[in-house]
């Protein structure tokens, strides 16, 4: 049985700052073999050279150590994404289980927030940006669909996918046969096939071609998020969603943001978190916020310019995480956002897709 959801957010001080989850280990509200997976939002730069990821995962393999074996810590997709811009606040998002109740949902019961994490094998620098990246997401998130006993694709509602990049060296070491040539720009490639196969497994596009990734905006998934780093080689892939398998008051929901001031489109989510009871009590109920954010290829916000695209001292991710951020932060009520530039196939240009884990109120649910 796969018991009931635990979702746990916790502040840190620095990518090395892992005490708050042993605080929850030591009391024991969190079992370290129960571990589904462990997000980071990390503050440094979220591009090619930004160390603080694999700071970060290197400090929670350390931490976990000490209650697992190497086996059990190497299952555990440690999903770091980079850029705390403007009031974005670094924090972990632990996500793990309990026993639950040993019985699953009745039809009169609504479904509770489900997830399973699954690691592809490393993938070969030739894979990376192409559709064989894509085709091992799209297995891998069948595959932890499956373990999470979610029924089908529209009862997923979030995949946080971790994905690798190109280096030189990677790029070199099997004589430059590569996505591209650019590093900073295999980041986007590489985003965009982990999201691209996301959509092939959740039906939202039949078919894909090396050609289409990176260039065919027109194909896009509403509930893929993928960041790109240089600490791994595989994709680790986290699926989040809703099954009558699973118990307790955790539940989650998503909308596609429009553009990057899309707050209708986050102020009806937030409203199916609490419906009726306005925002206070919304916010009262939030336990995560996960989103993606990208400045507009066309160089416009709803027909008026921004520079994000034209600034050669700041990467245009990072001013998009930083404005979409303080949108949310508005919103939301704090500053502890997961919110992951680059969305490139994920939700529309300047778009993208954003999901909230909330417990719900008795008697609210649809």
């Amino acid at each position: 049985m796969p018991g009931e959801a635990q979702v746990f957010r916790l502040p840190m001080s620095g990518p090395d700052d892992v005490s708050g989850i042993v605080s929850l280990i030591t009391d024991g509200s969190l079992d370290p073999a129960q571990i589904i997976a462990i997000l980071g939002k990390t503050e440094g730069n979220g591009c090619v050279n930004d160390f603080t990821r694999g700071y970060a995962t290197q400090s929670l393999r350390a931490m976990l150590a000490t209650y697992l074996g190497e086996a059990e810590i190497a299952r555990i997709p440690l999903v770091m994404s980079g850029g705390t811009e403007g009031g974005l606040s670094p924090h972990w998002i632990v996500l793990s289980r309990t026993g639950g109740t040993g019985s699953v949902q009745t039809e009169t019961e609504a479904p509770a927030l489900a997830m399973a994490g699954v690691i592809t094998r490393p993938l070969d620098p030739r894979e990376i940006g192409r559709s064989e990246q894509a085709e091992l997401v799209r297995t891998a998130v069948l595959e932890a669909m499956t373990a999470a006993d979610i029924s089908g694709p529209d009862d997923v509602h979030f995949v946080q996918i971790k994905c690798p990049l190109l280096t030189s060296k990677r790029a070199n070491s099997i004589g430059g046969d590569v996505a591209t040539d650019n590093m900073l720009k295999s980041m986007g490639l590489s985003r965009g096939a982990s999201a691209l196969g996301v959509a092939l497994a959740l039906g939202e596009i039949d078919t894909l071609t090396d050609a289409q990734i990176g260039s065919d905006m027109s194909l896009w998934s509403s509930r893929a998020s993928c960041s790109a780093g240089i600490e791994l080689m595989a994709c680790e892939v986290v699926v989040l969603g809703l099954s009558r398998q699973w118990s307790g008051p955790l539940r989650i929901g998503h909308n596609v943001m429009q553009d990057a001031i899309d707050a209708p489109a986050v102020a009806r989510l937030l409203a199916q978190a609490a419906p009726g009871t306005g925002l206070q009590q919304a916010q009262a109920s939030l336990i995560a916020v996960l989103a993606k954010a990208e400045a507009s290829g066309s160089g416009q916000i709803r027909g008026k310019r921004h520079t994000m695209l034209e600034d050669s001292d700041i990467s245009s991710t990072r001013h998009a995480r930083g404005f979409v951020g303080g949108l949310l932060a508005g919103l939301i009520g704090h500053t502890e956002l997961f919110v992951s530039g680059g969305a490139e196939h994920q939700g529309p240009d300047g778009g993208g897709p954003v999901a909230i884990i909330y417990t719900s109120l008795k008697g609210t649910d649809a």
